[in-house]
């Protein structure tokens, strides 16, 4: 127990990241030493988000162990922290009534995510063992369509009407505050439970009791549907600063919210997902890459890197082909990589930068042709400079001008070509109901480097006259 002491006497003292270092280290000690109270103890002071991502840290043997520390009400929010993977791990190893208890009391759009995660067979299982409340609320969220607003919404907000008195709404949300994920923004619906006006808890506290509702809330209500995708809900909460936003049904219904926790969630997912697919397809999945088994994070990786595999087959063809100027002059072999690899990185700073424009909608009062038209300028204008260094570089290292003249020159036009490949073609995939960022990348390598060797040994034909 001392040591215990010593642990939360120095709780104040370290950073939060070295505060997780600190709990996992010492967690996995004295469970491997199988000192289960001081284990306990050492939890006590800490968030339930840290809590998480020191059990995540220890072996997945110590999982289950360690998370039957926790009381019955930190294990729920414990849980609501923890990775898909090692959630899933744990209801297979904890004993039924208590996944019952956790997962009864998640808040429903958390359970209905977890639900999205889990195996078919385990699901039923779950369903059938929540509270008949708790299961209509879930299978509620699980009949929308994932991704989308209905999917991610919390079903847990406060509705008043509105010949409420301000007295009467401040009693109901205290009444209700327990049951509620939000209680800053307050709905005021009608009888048919639509959306008629909101009000928020700061214009409730300063109106004076008698008020009545209809009079102080605000009637014209940014609101969003249940089919809404769960990006465009993200964009339009980040827009306006919300802390969270009502969703509505087709006829206009009142059902839900999504909060900003929820968005900074999607927000994370949906940017990990673009840049493990802007690295050529890595991850398609919400698991967790470094949690993975190496078979299936090699089976993710191989299928672009055969495709880059064939793509170099097709230009080592080319080049094969051209074996009469190769032949002539054999200093033009020199300079491809160069060429192919500048061009590529051309194609991908564009591609980046157009896909990037798309997902946070920086593009949208530009046009298709007016995007590719400025970064093909851009691509001349890069062109242009990284031409003339290698133009005077090919010359100081062959000594021939020709060549020199032709190196430069092919530079230009593949970082022209490859400006245009890489902002036309994140366009072209989203126009083919295709994810620019999972597609671009091999056709962009692909696109440039064929073309690209075909461009500068038909340059070089004409410039050495052959």
């Amino acid at each position: 127990m001392t040591e215990t002491n010593n642990l939360n006497s120095a709780l104040q003292d370290v950073t939060r990241r070295e505060l997780r270092d600190l709990v996992r280290t010492q967690l996995r000690m004295l469970l491997e030493a199988g000192d289960l109270q001081a284990a306990k103890s050492i939890l006590i002071p800490v968030q339930p988000a840290d809590i998480a991502e020191a059990i995540e840290g220890l072996p997945e043997a110590m999982h289950a162990l360690a998370f039957r520390l926790l009381s019955k009400s930190e294990a729920i929010e414990v849980y609501e922290y923890l990775d898909y993977s090692v959630q899933e791990r744990l209801i297979e190893e904890l004993k039924s009534q208590e996944v019952r208890d956790i997962v009864d009391q998640m808040s429903s759009d958390d359970r209905a995510r977890l639900f999205d995660e889990l195996p078919a067979k385990v699901v039923n299982r779950l369903l059938e063992q929540l509270s008949p409340v708790e299961r209509q609320a879930t299978a509620l969220l699980l009949g929308y369509e994932a991704g989308t607003a209905g999917r991610i919404m919390t079903l847990e907000f406060i509705a008043l009407k509105d010949n409420f008195t301000v007295s009467q709404a401040l009693e109901r949300i205290r009444s209700l505050a327990n049951a509620s994920e939000m209680i800053y923004y307050l709905y005021v619906t009608d009888a048919a439970r639509s959306l008629t006006g909101i009000v928020s808890l700061r214009e409730l506290v300063t109106s004076q009791p008698e008020q009545i509702i209809g009079d102080i809330m605000t009637r014209d209500v940014i609101c969003i549907h249940t089919d809404t995708d769960q990006e465009e809900v993200a964009r339009l909460i980040q827009r306006y600063d919300f802390l969270a936003v009502p969703v509505v049904d087709k006829e206009e219904r009142l059902v839900g919210i999504v909060t900003v926790d929820d968005v900074i969630d999607i927000l994370q997912q949906e940017t990990t997902e673009d840049i493990y697919a802007v690295g050529g397809g890595v991850q398609s999945s919400g698991d967790n890459y470094f949690q993975m088994d190496l078979m299936q994070v090699a089976r993710k990786r191989v299928l672009w890197l055969f495709v880059l595999l064939i793509t170099n087959t097709v230009t080592g063809t080319i080049i094969k082909s051209q074996e009469d100027i190769l032949t002539k002059v054999v200093t033009l072999t020199a300079f491809i990589p160069l060429l192919t690899g500048t061009g590529g990185n051309v194609g991908a700073q564009s591609s980046t930068v157009v896909i990037r424009g798309m997902n946070t909608d920086e593009i949208r009062s530009l046009g298709t042709l007016q995007v590719i038209g400025r970064e093909a300028i851009a691509g001349a204008l890069l062109g242009g400079m990284l031409g003339s260094i290698a133009t005077v570089w090919a010359y100081f290292l062959q000594g021939r001008l020709e060549v020199a003249i032709a190196v430069g020159s092919s530079l230009v036009a593949i970082s022209v070509l490859a400006s245009v490949s890489g902002s036309a073609l994140p366009f072209l995939f989203r126009f083919l109901r295709l994810d620019p960022a999972l597609m671009s990348a091999p056709f962009i390598t692909t696109a440039v480097d064929v073309l690209g060797v075909l461009i500068y040994f038909n340059l070089a034909r004409v410039i050495l006259q052959l």
